[in-house]
């Protein structure tokens, strides 16, 4: 019997076990489909008593022929596009500044920016929406993007904190022998590795972003949930409400995805290292130390200098 390095090989019997549960799981999943397809297809009683068809009745979906339903949906989604687009490039930058002041070696800034962190994270999107609409005015798309702005920044700093500490000590002991401040240190050396090394973790945080850009439902912005189900549901009326949830998840659904699509290349070219191309092996790249040290004028560990 073979053998792994973590666990043994499963022998006939766990074999037979782990066909036998996914057989039953495969049974329980399409059954569970097909109750669902039956509820939303028969028909519906009112509470007054009338009869209504089920959700597949062709006349609960002949909107999707009109214009205008496809022009709100458009509105919808593309003010749902901005509020995320204005409130990722707003996070990415916070994230950064939650990042160093984190990293500090003065306690005198780390502690205090480890409470306020704590704070933001956790605080619930939602009732920082509320705080910040209440509070300053600042109307509804500007609510949104604060609090998305605050939230996933904090989430963002923790997460560039993670890749900092992540690098080994030398890359930082190489940037200072190499007479360059500590500041210095941190943007040119350590920074770029820790950005590229969470770069799919904070994608992933954009999906997020992107999703909960929809609780600007609560308070009053027109993005996609509020057009589709509130806006449209009011014209269409009740009939078509299923309709209109369908849709709005179908576009939500093809953005997330494309997002995800996108994480998950960057994801690929952001992990090879050493790839071997129709060349034949890349050359291996300088150290990060010795590009510092060349950007400002130092020799290098070939001896040469760019004074």
């Amino acid at each position: 019997m073979s053998t792994s390095v973590l666990y043994d090989a499963p022998g006939p019997r766990a074999r037979r076990l782990s066909r036998i549960i996914s057989v039953v799981g495969v049974v329980l999943l399409l059954a569970g489909l097909a109750w669902l397809a039956w509820a939303l297809g028969k028909p519906r009683v009112n509470a007054n008593g009338a009869e209504s068809p089920g959700m597949f009745d062709a006349g609960r979906w002949d909107i999707l022929g009109d214009l205008a339903l496809w022009r709100a949906i458009g509105r919808g989604w593309l003010a749902t596009l901005q509020a995320a687009g204005v409130a990722a490039v707003g996070a990415l930058v916070l994230g950064v500044l939650f990042s160093f002041g984190r990293t500090a070696r003065s306690r005198f800034v780390r502690v205090p920016v480890a409470i306020v962190l704590e704070f933001f994270r956790g605080m619930p999107v939602l009732l920082m929406m509320l705080f910040i609409l209440l509070v300053f005015a600042t109307g509804a798309f500007w609510a949104v993007v604060a609090a998305l702005i605050v939230y996933n920044g904090a989430l963002i700093g923790e997460i560039l904190r993670a890749g900092i500490a992540s690098l080994p000590k030398g890359q930082r002991e190489a940037g200072l022998a190499l007479g360059l401040r500590p500041v210095q240190t941190r943007f040119i050396i350590e920074f770029p590795q820790a950005f590229r090394q969470m770069l799919p973790i904070i994608l992933a945080q954009m999906v997020v972003l992107l999703k909960d850009t929809s609780l600007g439902y609560i308070v009053g912005y027109l993005e996609l949930s509020r057009i589709g189900l509130n806006q449209l549901g009011s014209y269409f009326g009740n009939t078509y409400q299923f309709t209109l949830w369908f849709v709005v998840l179908a576009v939500y659904l093809a953005t997330n995805l494309l997002l995800s699509w996108l994480v998950r290349v960057v994801d690929r070219r952001t992990g090879r290292r050493g790839v071997v191309g129709r060349g034949g092996p890349r050359a291996a790249s300088p150290d990060a130390a010795t590009t510092a040290g060349l950007a400002v004028g130092l020799p290098s560990s070939t001896g040469e200098s760019r004074l």
